[in-house]
């Protein structure tokens, strides 16, 4: 059994070192220094080898497993090739990113011909897939907007922004960002090839954004007609109508009302906020319906005695809502009290209730003027009179039917109202529907 390689190694190195110590001591340097470099060649040689004591392995084991070596790498390759080869391809990848864009996404040639449109895109100028290819900008939309921007970025090689109202597509509004899709040449030179538009669908936001100035102009406009009264009489009692007896009370009975106005303006546009941002919560509990109402036409009743138009409270005394007693409260007044704004001298005033779909229906009826059917879906709007001039003349702030809509939807119901022109008006809060006290409570 041969020797291994190693312990060989060993042996040779002492004996070389034993050499090398005998001619050192036999003053022979020259002899010693090349004794020693055979020794420290036979520990190199030693060094290689394995550290746990197995033979080296002959040369035609070394070349096998520099080739199995090989070959796990080379199986290591082809693994990684197949895990790609089984992942998505890049372009059904970006086909399926560009389709689940919200935004649309158009991109045209350098001809103005489309060459890729998402689904959104798709949809927004109503064309199949299959046939974007064949289509060129100007046969899916004739808004001067959107071909501009892309001319402007196509012959220009310009970034452009607009903003596009789409009226074939249900007054929506975007805004418009095309881009220059270009190459660079051999020459360091770069040309415009075509360019992509994205849509921003910004719809809700110019709603919100004309909401607000509507809001502020409205205000404003509110405002300014108190003030200028106020401002009018109290300059008139300055220049000597305040010794005048026979005028200087009504002056200043005018001045009062108008500031009354005001107030009540602004406690309406606080409450009106309050309740939109959600700070104003609902505390639900049993009441008798019949007799908050009368409490609420008893408080109206000077106002209808004025106006010569009855009170009629139809409500049986077996009926129990749940709801916020003031907030109910407050909205029964609001109603009342427009019922009788705009009810002729003569007229009458119901409130009754009725249960159904699971709602408790309380209806405010008036038997005015009724309202136009092109006026029924922005009645609930802030500020929004049917009647203007008659609306301040008698002293409503155009914020009451906001606040009751608001004020349903705080308890989970609704507002509506229902109107024939020449045959009066209802109004209707709907509140859900429960059958008993939760908590044994008793009603309000």
């Amino acid at each position: 059994m041969p020797l291994p390689r190693q312990f060989l190694s060993v042996i040779l190195c002492i004996a070389l070192g034993i050499v090398f110590f005998a001619l050192l001591i036999f003053q022979s340097p020259p002899a010693a220094f090349i004794a020693l470099a055979f020794a420290l060649g036979g520990a190199l040689a030693g060094r290689f080898l394995t550290s746990d004591g197995r033979h080296e392995l002959p040369s035609g084991e070394v070349a096998t497993a520099a080739i199995t070596q090989e070959k796990i790498q080379s199986a290591k390759l082809a693994a990684r090739a197949a895990a790609r080869a089984d992942a998505v391809p890049a372009s059904e990848l970006l086909d399926a990113m560009m389709n689940s864009m919200r935004e649309g996404m158009l991109v045209v040639d350098g001809e103005m011909r489309v060459v890729l449109a998402n689904q959104a895109a798709r949809s927004l100028f109503g064309f199949s897939e299959g046939t974007s290819q064949s289509l060129r900008l100007g046969d899916l939309t004739r808004n001067p907007a959107v071909l501009s921007a892309y001319l402007g970025a196509v012959e220009r090689g310009e970034r452009i922004e607009a903003k596009v109202e789409m009226m074939e597509a249900d007054k929506r509004i975007f805004d418009l960002r095309v881009a220059p899709l270009q190459e660079r040449a051999a020459s360091a030179a770069q040309s415009t090839r075509g360019a992509v538009g994205v849509f921003f669908d910004i719809t809700r936001l110019e709603r919100l954004e004309r909401v607000r100035q509507e809001f502020l102009s409205n205000v404003s406009h509110e405002l300014r007609t108190p003030l200028t009264a106020i401002r009018a009489f109290v300059e008139t009692l300055e220049d000597g109508a305040i010794d005048d007896e026979e005028h200087n009370r009504r002056f200043l009975s005018i001045i009062d009302r108008n500031a009354a106005r005001m107030h009540s303006l602004i406690d309406d546009i606080l409450e009106l906020s309050a309740i939109e941002a959600g700070t104003v919560t609902v505390a639900v509990s049993p009441v008798r319906l019949r007799s908050m109402v009368n409490d609420v036409l008893t408080s109206l009743a000077a106002r209808a005695g004025e106006r010569k138009v009855s009170l009629e409270n139809e409500i049986g005394e077996e009926v129990v809502v749940y709801a916020d007693a003031r907030r109910l409260e407050q909205m029964l007044t609001n109603l009342a009290d427009n019922a009788i704004k705009f009810n002729p001298e003569g007229g009458a005033v119901r409130v009754h209730h009725e249960r159904a779909g699971g709602r408790d229906r309380v209806l405010v009826s008036d038997t005015g003027e009724g309202i136009a059917p092109e006026h029924i879906r922005r009645i609930f709007e802030r500020f929004y009179r049917v009647d203007r001039a008659r609306s301040r003349a008698l002293g409503g702030t155009g914020l009451g039917l906001a606040i009751v809509k608001h004020l349903a939807r705080a308890h989970g119901g609704e507002a509506t109202v229902q109107s024939i022109p020449g045959q009066g008006s209802t109004f209707i809060i709907e509140l859900p529907f429960k059958d008993q006290p939760e908590d044994g409570s008793q009603p309000y």
